[in-house]
């Protein structure tokens, strides 16, 4: 009879990896100096430098195409796509300290986030969340997006909050991409296309000049 007891064996598997594999949060090093750290783990598949543009669309092979909303960032910047595999920590991770200014979600509609990720399409129609953060070089943007076998996006934080760099900003179920939307002045990138980065201390680009911290403005 025991045979009889392989398909609980094998579901309450499955639930302990997905409950301590694709939930886990573990501690990362924020590195100090002035830096902005990925908000994501995974591969970059995508960089895009915008010239005065309030929004534009991206097409690739003619299969897919991306709206990004630039004007709440900047006329001038950067998008960076990361995509997330299944061996990836799904958490989000705030790029830099700053203030939670506003957070918009959409329901969207479902497509493959990995399957579609190089023709941009799914970052249109899946389900996301943008994250807009008031930050020292200016406002900056996240943006969670949800496959197909997601459908879940967690937000941790909500607006008007203050947050550090490194803390959680939310999570997303299984396969999934963050987009990070930088303004250009300030700051110079280091990472290229394919380059693979660490949520929360792999590091996006360094700030060329800066003062003071975010929070001695306040």
């Amino acid at each position: 009879m025991s045979y009889l007891l392989y398909p609980f064996i094998t579901a309450f598997s499955l639930f302990l990896i997905y409950r301590f594999w694709f939930l886990r949060n573990p501690k990362r090093k924020i590195p100090l100096g002035n830096n902005v750290v990925s908000p994501a783990d995974g591969r970059i598949i995508k960089i895009i430098k915008y010239d005065h543009e309030n929004e534009f669309e991206i097409r690739e092979n003619k299969l897919g195409k991306v709206l990004v909303k630039t004007k709440d960032v900047s006329p001038r910047g950067w998008l960076i796509v990361i995509m997330m595999n299944i061996h990836n920590m799904h958490r989000q991770k705030a790029p830099l300290d700053g203030e939670i200014l506003s957070i918009k979600y959409s329901k969207g509609k479902f497509f493959n986030a990995v399957r579609k990720a190089h023709n941009m399409r799914a970052s249109l129609e899946n389900e996301n969340n943008e994250i807009l953060m008031r930050t020292a070089i200016g406002n900056i943007k996240v943006i969670q997006v949800a496959g197909v076998v997601a459908k879940k996006i967690v937000c941790f934080i909500k607006e008007g909050q203050k947050v550090l760099k490194g803390d959680n900003l939310g999570l997303i179920k299984l396969g999934s991409q963050v987009i990070l939307v930088l303004p250009d002045d300030n700051i110079e990138l280091k990472v290229k296309e394919k380059d693979k980065v660490k949520a929360g201390s792999g590091i996006i680009a360094e700030i060329k000049t800066i003062e003071k911290s975010f929070f001695e403005w306040l």
